[in-house]
Order: structure tokens, then sequence, then C-alpha cells
């Protein structure tokens, strides 16, 4: 016995500190989107700091790639090309050209020679940069996830706020609703379509607001109080409201202007 009541208080203390949680998570949730707005935005430009790197080094590497291969090519080519010349000059017995193409033979073996001395140090290049890249592409995958989580956590928050807003909007919806089902009481009709109503309540409380609900309101209205319509008003009213406050505000305005034209 003891052992349930225990595990049902630390669920009760669990539920509790989860409603607290999304409370204070309401009343901060303008500074914490923004910081999670902002943390997102780093990361974001980190990523991109970090893709023109890695372009950058894909292009030096690529042209480093391309010299050393074109290096080594043009000194197997040249030491080609001297030891053709040698053999025709003895073939043909000419042995100025034979002198001549034998050094022009060393001058290409020892060119063969540095140009992959040079390729080795190439090739250790090569290797630093693609290690580096790797090393790009890490940092990168990091940011991507970094961003990813925060913007989950900030979408977590948004959905929190919607839940809440969602609420709000269905509560103003059966007050109006209340009104509505008090009105067709006293005018003796039936709520059929009402009754079919149900509004998911999102957040804390998991459930439906049904038609019990309307009826509950409607009690608390009687007929002077569903005559009084002034103080309900549409999101369309509303715009309404605004837009002819705006105008009367331009009206003024203009108003304004011409009498001190006219002074």
């Amino acid at each position: 016995m003891r052992s349930a009541h225990r595990r049902l208080a630390q669920a009760q203390y669990g539920l509790l500190d989860q409603k607290i949680n999304r409370r204070e998570t309401l009343i901060n949730n303008q500074s914490l989107m923004a910081g999670y707005i902002e943390a997102m935005n780093t990361w974001k430009a980190d990523e991109q700091e970090l893709n023109e790197k890695r372009q950058s080094l894909s292009i030096r590497l690529e042209q480093i790639q391309q010299q050393a291969v074109e290096d080594m090519a043009k000194a197997r080519q040249a030491e080609t090309d001297a030891a053709t010349a040698y053999a025709q000059a003895v073939a043909w017995g000419d042995t100025e050209g034979e002198k001549t193409a034998n050094a022009d033979a060393q001058k290409a073996a020892k060119n063969l020679a540095t140009a992959a001395e040079h390729d080795r140090r190439q090739g250790l290049i090569i290797s630093a940069l693609k290690q580096e890249l790797a090393t790009v592409d890490k940092y990168i995958v990091e940011a991507q996830e970094k961003h990813r989580g925060i913007e989950r956590d900030a979408l977590w928050l948004s959905q929190t706020i919607l839940e809440e807003k969602w609420n709000e909007a269905a509560k103003s919806l059966f007050e109006v609703g209340g009104r509505l089902w008090a009105n067709y009481n006293l005018l003796g009709l039936d709520q059929v379509s009402l009754l079919k109503l149900a509004v998911p309540q999102e957040g804390e409380t998991v459930g439906n607001w049904t038609w019990h609900e309307l009826s509950d309101r409607a009690r608390n209205y009687g007929a002077q109080d569903l005559l009084q319509l002034n103080n309900i008003s549409t999101p369309q009213q509303a715009v309404l409201v605004s837009q002819l406050e705006e105008r009367k505000d331009e009206s003024s305005e203009q108003a304004t202007t011409k009498q001190h034209e006219l002074g």
C-alpha cells in the first residue's frame, strides 16, 4: 500500500511539475523564442561560413591534384622524347645529334626525378587538404545537427503557444455558443446541430469540449443578456472596426493638412 501511495504521489508531483513548467514557458515565451531564433541564426551563419571554407578548400585541392598530374605527365613525356631522339640519332649515325639527345635525356631524367619529389610533396599537401575537408565536413554536420535540435525545441515552444491560443479561441467560441444555446432555449427551438459539437482541448488537459459546455454556459444568460450584442465581436467585425478607425485617422489628417494650407 505504501509503495502504491508513493508511486501515486510521484505521478501527481510529476504532473504538477509539468503544469508549472508549461505556465512558466508561456509567461517567458517571447524571450525563449527570441533566444532560439538567435541561436539558430548563429548556427546557420556558422554553417554558411564552413561551406564557403569547404568550397575554397575543394577548389584548391582540385587545382593541386590537376597540376601534379600535369607536371608528372610533362616530365615523363620529356624523358620519352629525349630517349626517342637518342635512338633516332644512333640509328642514323648522327654523332652530334646523339650527343645532344643524350644530354637532353640526362636533363629529362633529372627533371623527372625533381618532378617526382615535387609530386611526393604535393601528395602530402593533398592528403592534408583532404583531412582538412573531412574536418570541415564534420563541423558542417555538427552545425546542422545543432540547428535542427534548436529548431525542434523552438517548434515545441510554438506547439505550446499554439495550443494555448487554440484553447483561448475555443473558449471565445463557447462564450458565443452558450449565448446561442440560451437563445435556442428561450425560443423553444431544438439544438440538434450543436449536439454533435466536439472541440478538442489542447495542452495540459486532454479531452473534448462538447454541447454540455454550451448548456452549462447558457444558464448564465437571460433574455436581457442576449439582447446586449455590442459586447460580442467577431474577427470580421474587429477588422472592420480597425479599418474604419484607420479611415477616420486618414480623414482627420487630410482635414488638418487642408486647414494648414488654407491658413
